[in-house]
């Protein structure tokens, strides 16, 4: 190969990773190390997951604020067998005028396992956090919390369930 092309060839290649170093350190691209949303700083974000926890709490804080209203945010499951595996589904809309982005569930034991939409809910949409709870072990009377964080008016609300547990 003629070493004249063998140079341009190499230029090329030399300026094309200097172009993507650039793109990743900037923060242009939405996986970069370093982009405007803070992701693989300190904070614990990851570089390669924008739809972290991190990162949909910040979005959160920047969004403006909306209405979240449940059907029912306390469900009784009544009495079940130790060792059963319950689910119950909270349903909720977005009755407020601006999108509506839950960033966080948490629940109050590790028994206790929510799901949740990922997405902002528009407004006027629905959804629901669907929470599974593990009685294996829990005995007696349960109270359990599940905390919600998200760009509503009151930016973290408590739902919550009761159960039972007999052997």
């Amino acid at each position: 190969m003629n070493p004249q092309i063998k140079t341009v060839l190499l230029t090329v290649l030399t300026l094309s990773c200097f172009a993507i170093a650039l793109v990743e350190l900037s923060g242009v691209s939405n996986t970069a190390l370093f982009n405007k949303y803070g992701i693989g700083e300190s904070s614990g974000g990851s570089p390669l997951m924008p739809d972290s926890v991190a990162h949909r709490t910040k979005q959160m804080h920047d969004m403006p604020k909306t209405t979240i209203q449940f059907d029912t945010t306390k469900h009784n499951f009544g009495t079940i067998k130790e060792g059963d595996k319950v689910k119950y589904a909270y349903h909720f809309k977005n009755i407020g005028n601006n999108p509506l982005l839950i960033s966080n569930v948490s629940a109050s034991c590790g028994c206790t396992v929510p799901s949740f939409p990922k997405e902002p809910i528009a407004p006027g949409g629905d959804g629901s956090i669907e929470v599974e709870f593990n009685s294996k072990g829990k005995e007696g009377h349960q109270t359990k919390n599940v905390m919600i964080y998200s760009n509503a008016q009151e930016e973290a609300m408590s739902i919550g369930f009761e159960a039972e547990v007999v052997k």
